[in-house]
């Protein structure tokens, strides 16, 4: 099992920034992929960007050039900085954990923060 905090959401000028952060209750060396996905209202949830083990970095054709993630294995941890931020940008936040072995896989969430950005 795997708890994640998120922090770092907030309401936000149209043209600013925030950094988002997940902190993970263990070890995330073992985990695959760390996430950012989002949820506006009336919306699916829609990844925005994730990194995998290696670093490879994946990111949503409307963030790119924007928003950049990261991970630090040392400290549990990944970020999310947003830059240029849009009113469509807005949305809850959440982070998530995959791994996957075989045919076996893990998929934890946490419970989200609010990003609003105001036009």
């Amino acid at each position: 099992q795997v708890q994640l905090v998120e922090s770092g959401g907030g309401l936000v000028q149209a043209g600013g920034s925030l950094r988002l952060s997940c902190a993970a209750s263990r070890s995330i060396v073992s985990i695959d992929t760390m996430g950012w996905y989002r949820q506006a209202p009336g919306r699916q949830r829609e990844l925005v960007a994730s990194v995998a083990n290696g670093g490879t970095t994946n990111y949503a054709g409307s963030v790119k050039g924007r928003f950049t993630t990261s991970r630090d294995n040392a400290k549990n941890t990944v970020d999310l900085q947003m830059n240029s931020l849009k009113p469509e940008d807005t949305g809850i936040y959440y982070c998530n954990a995959f791994k996957r072995r075989g045919w076996r896989t893990e998929d934890y969430w946490g419970q989200g923060t609010q990003v609003t950005v105001s036009s």
